[in-house]
């Protein structure tokens, strides 16, 4: 816990990926040193506290109708989230991922669409309810889903739609004077599933993080 109370508050809102799901497991988890919250941390030292909220599955106002997959609309939780930890200097999202899959039904562009409404705007008009403030947002576009492996073909991702994802997001915001944004595929690559990311991954995703974080806080 980090006790400074100076500390830059970043909470890190996310699914799967922020969650730490290790690639070809059944459902297990990275350590939290392993993660790339964790790996930020370390990074970033006292003087920041990561705060974590990755939950696997979690998608953008969908319902998985998995048993066990309750409470996985994340535009339900987002707001008591952000007063949950209030007061939060900066929000990382990483999300949309879930929503490629081919049942839920979305297009590219409602992905998108949802992600500015029920997301973006929704985080950068939060004031804080005890400093005169609201978060500042870093928007990460997800990793690229390989379906040629197993895993990701037999959950009905489609790899031209994560990458058009991908791409949308970064010609809506890559200069955007709103948020700060990056394409967590110029770091990583996914790991042997096609979906889920390895150490590796994560390591270097904390390291292309940083710099943004000590810039922007």
């Amino acid at each position: 816990m980090n006790t400074n109370p100076r500390a830059k508050r970043i909470l890190c809102f996310g699914d799967f990926y922020t969650w730490g799901y290790r690639p070809l497991t059944n459902h297990l988890r990275f350590d939290s040193n392993t993660r790339w919250t964790g790996v930020l941390q370390e990074k970033l030292g006292d003087d920041f506290e990561i705060i974590e909220e990755g939950l696997n599955s979690r998608s953008l106002d969908s319902n998985d109708p998995r048993p066990g997959k309750e409470g996985r609309d994340g535009s339900k939780y987002l707001i008591p989230c952000l007063d949950s930890h209030d007061p939060v200097d900066l929000v990382i999202l990483m999300l949309g991922s879930n929503e490629l899959k081919e049942n839920y039904g979305k297009t590219v562009e409602q992905i998108v669409d949802i992600l500015e409404q029920r997301f973006v705007g929704v985080i950068l008009n939060r004031k804080s309810q005890f400093k005169n403030s609201k978060p500042k947002l870093l928007l990460i576009a997800p990793p690229i889903i390989d379906e040629t492996k197993e895993y990701a073909r037999s959950h009905k991702y489609k790899t031209e739609k994560s990458k058009k994802l991908s791409e949308i997001l970064r010609n809506k915001y890559i200069k955007s004077e709103k948020l700060i944004f990056v394409d967590s595929n110029d770091y990583v690559e996914p790991g042997d599933d096609g979906v889920h990311i390895d150490e590796t991954s994560h390591k270097k995703l904390a390291e292309g993080l940083f710099p943004k974080i000590k810039e922007i806080l």
